[in-house]
């Protein structure tokens, strides 16, 4: 079984990582979730991040998405996504999702074999998510589990 990844939306740290022991992950405590398999927050949301908002990759990768939660020596973790990133997902209209989705597809992360579509399809989702926290006035977390 591969890491699952769960993207949501809470409103603070302490709420975020009170899904640290949930089976279910973020969706169990009733947070606005989309599950991503094989999405990983560091390096894959990295790269978009850096096409989403034209910062260089080496200056993305440089902020740290501490975690606000871990168990099991690291299995399980949470973490707060960074607010460049929400705000480019929640700033991006259709157009701008399938003109990123393109160059994120050859990276070397999906082994240059990505669908753009099916990338389109999940931006879209994140994009939506990002949305609902900007209306809610929440953060981005992402819930792992190995």
């Amino acid at each position: 079984m591969g890491v699952l990844f769960d993207y949501f939306a809470a409103p603070d740290h302490d709420a975020a990582a009170t899904t640290i022991d949930l089976d279910g992950g973020p969706a169990e405590a009733s947070f606005p979730t989309v599950a991503l398999k094989g999405l990983d927050p560091f390096v894959q949301l990295g790269t978009l991040e850096s096409l989403l908002t034209g910062a260089d990759y080496d200056t993305v990768i440089e902020r740290d998405l501490a975690p606000v939660a871990m168990a099991d020596d690291g299995a399980r973790l949470v973490v707060a996504l960074t607010e460049e990133l929400s705000a480019g997902l929640s700033d991006a209209d259709e157009a701008r999702l399938r003109e990123v989705a393109e160059p994120w597809s050859r990276t070397e992360e999906f082994g240059g074999q990505a669908d753009p579509a099916d990338l389109v399809a999940v931006l879209t989702e994140l994009a939506e998510l990002a949305r609902t926290a900007t209306t809610r006035g929440d953060r981005l977390y992402c819930w792992a589990c190995v």
